[in-house]
């Protein structure tokens, strides 16, 4: 089965590619030629997932599925949250999020935080939504070289490392987009 995982983000592709059965071979954004920027307008993270879905359906006659993720940091009332991926700023800068992140917990005792991400699949022209989260905390410092985003500085309940210190199977079990991306490859086989 040929399946469009809706991304240019090449750290997520190869994290959900690793997890992928062999009989499913997913094709990227770059890999169909689709250029255009998907809106990402909703107030929730679903509601983003959604669109994205419903967005590359409507240009192209094939299955499609799409994930939005967010860090809710407890003492910041969930923030960064829907808004993860530009917390600092349009410019995307995932060193840009994590510092103004750590900033802003500076004054703050709870660090507690959890990752939350849904995956939005259309097959058919029928949507279908995945949730996982993790929940852990966010550490003073970064901490280790893999992985991308705010994952040098999210730490999840009962590990002793960072998402940025685990290998991408090691993180896979037990992440947000792991848990969500397990539900939605039991859906599909």
């Amino acid at each position: 089965m040929e399946i469009i995982f809706a991304t240019h983000n090449k750290n997520k592709l190869k994290e959900v590619q690793i997890m992928m059965p062999e009989n499913i071979k997913l094709l990227s954004l770059d890999d169909i030629g689709m250029n255009e920027e998907i809106p990402e307008t909703s107030s929730t993270i679903s509601g983003n997932a959604a669109q994205k879905v419903k967005f590359i359906r409507q240009r192209y006659d094939m299955p499609v599925f799409a994930d939005d993720t967010g860090l809710e940091v407890l003492a910041l009332h969930n923030e960064p949250g829907v808004y993860s991926a530009r917390y600092a700023g349009e410019h995307k800068s995932s060193e840009d999020n994590m510092e103004l992140l750590l900033k802003n917990l500076e004054d703050k005792r709870d660090r507690s935080a959890r990752f939350v991400t849904v995956f939005a699949l259309d097959m058919d022209r029928c949507q279908t939504l995945f949730e996982g989260v993790c929940e852990g905390v966010i550490t003073k410092t970064y901490h280790g070289d893999k992985g991308f985003g705010y994952d040098p500085i999210f730490m999840p309940n009962g590990y002793d490392k960072t998402f940025a210190q685990m290998s991408l199977v090691e993180k896979g079990e037990i992440s947000h987009r792991g848990i969500a991306l397990k539900k939605l490859i039991a859906y599909l086989t």
